[in-house]
């Protein structure tokens, strides 16, 4: 049923607590495993330098990641983009046919005011497959 499934990945605990559910989800269909994390461009007003900015630490949080599924049997695939975030969501999993997305909830909830600005909630609006998020 799910024959290739897109994990956007971040440093937030919610990415961490969604990585059960793809090993889970994975395992049961056999799917192929892509793990994707973008590299933002930093806002020039910004005063502190977001994590995610910087490709080197990225890279190690893929790298981590990856290391993580092989642990469980898994081999995953990874991709590193710049960009915005859930435009590129949306991008990748068009470009790997994905048929499912895994992602966490950024802690907003989806009613919540000011959630309309996440990137899970615009990934919910465009993205060309079925979105699973994890609370």
């Amino acid at each position: 049923m799910f024959k290739t499934v897109l994990f956007p990945i971040d440093q937030s605990r919610e990415a961490r607590e969604a990585a059960d559910v793809v090993t889970n989800v994975v395992q049961k269909y056999g799917s192929r495993l892509v793990l994707l994390s973008v590299v933002e461009e930093p806002p020039t007003d910004a005063p502190v330098a977001d994590p995610m900015v910087s490709p080197d630490v990225v890279a190690k949080l893929l790298e981590n990641a990856q290391t993580l599924f092989s642990q469980q049997g898994i081999k995953a695939e990874i991709l590193e983009r710049q960009g915005k975030p859930a435009f590129t969501i949306c991008d990748v999993a068009d470009e790997i046919a994905a048929d499912l997305i895994i992602m966490g909830c950024r802690g907003l909830g989806l009613t919540d005011e000011g959630a309309t600005d996440s990137v899970t909630t615009r990934v919910i609006n465009l993205s060309p497959c079925p979105v699973l998020i994890v609370p």
